[in-house]
């Protein structure tokens, strides 16, 4: 398994570019942003999904480790493939996205190219049953350990269902709590977390 490369941009392509590192030439598939920054000579490190099929290997790049998360948690979605998941990870901003799913704003994802309407549907639903399954399941341990609980940890780990680190989950759930208050719903909680990161 490789978990990330870094090396000299050894040629950029239309949907990949070659990185090297130690005499070997790695070719990585990269969204349109990650490929139109790299300039050949330059050094430049990606944290990359290793794909291994029996007729088939391929590696995936992006730039920081959320977006990584992401893209391994859009695989889970029934008919999301890598080249698909790439395509929305690289299509605006993860908390932007993440935001769209948990609003069910469908026009965000159609807007992709590749992405119809019975697909959005389908990312939407299953993506948003595994951030509250997430967030339940948080809720469920802390009154089972007899926490009382202020509700961060239902954000976290619905955060950190969506690919983020705990680090980051926590300090985006106090973002969270004290815009919409414990009170709220998970939904509208992990929506402020989201809304913050995307201020950052």
């Amino acid at each position: 398994m490789i978990a990330s490369v870094e090396g000299r941009v050894g040629a950029v392509a239309f949907e990949s570019l070659v990185i090297e590192v130690g005499g070997i030439g790695y070719r990585v598939f990269a969204a349109p942003s990650v490929i139109a920054a790299a300039v050949p000579g330059s050094t430049l490190k990606l944290h990359t999904f290793h794909l291994v099929r029996e007729d088939q290997q391929a590696l995936f790049g992006f730039r920081t480790s959320e977006e990584l998360g992401f893209f391994n948690l859009l695989l889970t979605v029934t008919g999301v493939g890598p080249k698909v998941a790439l395509a929305i990870v690289g299509s605006r901003p993860t908390p932007d996205l993440q935001l769209a799913i948990m609003q069910q704003d469908q026009a965000v994802l159609v807007s992709i190219p590749g992405i119809g309407r019975k697909l959005a549907e389908r990312v939407i639903f299953e993506l948003k049953e595994k951030v509250a399954a997430a967030g339940v399941a948080a809720s469920t341990a802390a009154a089972g350990s007899g926490g009382a609980g202020t509700g961060e940890g239902e954000i976290v780990a619905a955060l950190q269902a969506l690919g983020y680190s705990v680090g980051e989950a926590r300090e985006a759930s106090r973002t969270a709590l004290s815009d919409v208050g414990i009170g709220s719903s998970l939904e509208d909680r992990v929506k402020a977390a989201l809304r913050s990161l995307l201020r950052e």
